[in-house]
């Protein structure tokens, strides 16, 4: 079943870079497969099910993920340092941002 599983998601990941690659689109190919994903989980052309069991493994592990850019971060360490005013001020306007958009479109959904 995990077999299957990854396969799956794995598959969307090719096909979403395929698709980037294709037609020169300027969004990441992992982006368009997650929301081929999305939308064949939406229309019920793939089963929820079988993708279950890998997508529970990647969220257990998530902070696995994050250690690379972490990492990475850590080589523009001197960049940072100067140019910590306005990467705060783009974290703090963009989290009040999302979590406005994220309040919006959660009350409009309640709504209906």
């Amino acid at each position: 079943m995990m077999v299957r599983s990854l396969s799956i998601i794995f598959g969307f990941l090719a096909l979403g870079d395929a698709v980037s690659y294709g037609l020169a689109l300027p969004i990441p190919g992992n982006v368009i497969g997650m929301m081929l994903l999305t939308f064949s989980l939406c229309r019920g052309w793939v089963d929820l099910r079988s993708v279950k069991p890998a997508a529970d493994l990647f969220v257990q592990n998530m902070a696995f993920f994050f250690v690379p850019p972490g990492v990475g971060l850590l080589l523009y360490l001197d960049l940072l340092s100067r140019e910590w005013v306005p990467l705060v001020v783009a974290y703090v306007v963009s989290t009040v941002v999302v979590l406005g958009v994220v309040g919006w479109v959660t009350q409009k959904m309640e709504r209906r």
